[in-house]
């Protein structure tokens, strides 16, 4: 009896705390609740079993009813695609759910994910013309340099080194960095910025307050180049809409191409590597099979889907959504590393790395008009890296037992914490041995 009333007490408490007139706050949670976690927990780099059961049962399936708001999850390759391109009856503005204040602009912004048309179409806009192939092109010598800047680093400092910490982080920051044209003496408060978005370990609180953080960052940036433009992304926009965008718009757009453009390239390269140590096969055809890049970096979105969840829709009326009855303000979380291991699209090897599969869509950039506007920029990233890697240290190899890796345990980007690589290890052995 007492167990039950401060059960009661406990849960009235958080109840207060997470809520508002009007309904759910999700900024003020200090926690999310376990149940609607299975679809960002994994085990080592797979989704946990239970997402593969679920969805061959119920691709749409009611995950859990959080302080009232219903909470459903779409791990169905056919049903995603379905939800993330159906922007009439899904909305993407989470401002309702997170006590935004209309009259607070900065508040107001949260970058394309969250924003819907006829907003996101004129912002969308700005972007595109920056991420067209041609424009890309001109990026190509750049991330060349900076992979093999890091390389080198790498190799001065070994013969022990962290892929995580000594590469793959650094190239996507250098590479985002320039691009954005934030200058050397923010650099650094920029790169504290990107792993505290999407850890959910802290709740809505450790959330939305690193986003507002980076944010107001990012509107000084705007801010400085207002005044004097620079020759990155920030700066070409002022200088071709001048006052068409306001700083807190613009600051928005930088925010999502930081976001979009950091920490998951920077989890896809180290994760990415440890699945290519795994498979030798793969490794050795970067190097002695060049043109094979692009079918092994493929996969590698395919089978790593680092980015777990899409950004929430939530529903604009009561519907039918694949055989289920989903409410009005309803939440859909659409599970993308849940559909790029769906059996009826990838094959029944679906749970395996198989560059060699018959190409189909993932969905590791998203669908549909929230799809990541930097894919083909992270591709390009990806594909220089990758190759760089495999010619520059054939014989890379885990400095430590597979089972000693610690990899995050709740977070919308997945990743792992260090990863020591032996760069020789061939030369090394010899070395030992001899």
């Amino acid at each position: 009896m007492v167990a039950t009333y401060l059960k009661r007490w406990v849960g009235s408490r958080v109840l207060n705390r997470t809520t508002r007139k009007g309904g759910l706050n999700l900024s003020k949670m200090r926690v999310f609740p376990r149940q609607v976690s299975m679809p960002l927990r994994r085990e080592g780099l797979d989704p946990v079993p239970e997402l593969g059961t679920i969805r061959e049962v119920e691709p749409v399936h009611k995950l859990a009813n959080l302080f009232g708001l219903n909470v459903w999850m779409v791990t169905g390759h056919a049903e995603a695609k379905a939800v993330l391109a159906d922007s009439t009856n899904f909305s993407n503005d989470i401002r309702p759910m997170i006590g935004s204040d209309p009259n607070k602009p900065a508040e107001g912004i949260g970058g394309l994910g969250f924003t819907d048309p006829p907003d996101h179409t004129r912002l969308r806009k700005l972007l595109t013309p920056e991420f067209t192939k041609r424009r890309l092109a001109r990026l190509e010598p750049m991330i060349e340099k900076i992979v093999n800047d890091q390389l080198d680093l790498m190799e001065a400092k070994g013969p022990v080194a962290d892929i995580v910490a000594d590469f793959a982080f650094n190239v996507p920051f250098l590479l985002i960095a320039d691009l954005l044209g934030v200058e050397e003496s923010d650099r650094d408060r920029f790169r504290a910025l990107g792993p505290a978005r999407f850890d959910l370990s802290g709740g809505g609180i450790g959330v939305f307050g690193s986003a507002s953080e980076s944010r107001e960052f990012l509107f000084e940036i705007v801010g400085k180049q207002r005044q004097h433009p620079g020759d990155g992304l920030i700066g070409s926009i002022i200088r071709e809409h001048g006052d068409g965008i306001d700083d807190i718009e613009l600051g928005g757009l930088a925010d999502g191409v930081f976001l979009g453009g950091y920490e998951t390239s920077a989890s896809m390269l180290a994760l990415g590597t440890l699945v290519l140590l795994r498979d030798p096969e793969s490794f050795a055809r970067l190097r002695d099979e060049p043109e094979s890049v692009d079918e092994i970096v493929e996969e590698l979105l395919r089978y790593l889907t680092v980015v777990q969840v899409a950004f929430p829709r939530f529903a604009k009326h009561d519907q039918e959504l694949f055989g289920q009855q989903v409410k009005k303000g309803d939440l859909v979380a659409v599970s993308l590393s849940g559909a790029d291991r769906d059996k009826a699209v990838f094959g029944g090897d679906a749970e395996d790395f198989w560059p060699r599969r018959a190409p189909a869509a993932h969905l590791a950039f998203g669908h549909g008009m929230h799809r990541c506007v930097g894919a083909e920029l992270a591709r390009m990233e990806l594909r220089a890296a990758f190759s760089a890697l495999a010619n520059r240290f054939p014989d890379l190899s885990l400095a430590v037992a597979e089972d000693q890796l610690r990899f995050r345990d709740f977070s919308i980007v997945y990743g792992v914490e260090s990863l020591p690589v032996r760069l020789h290890a061939v030369a090394a052995a010899q070395q030992a041995a001899g």
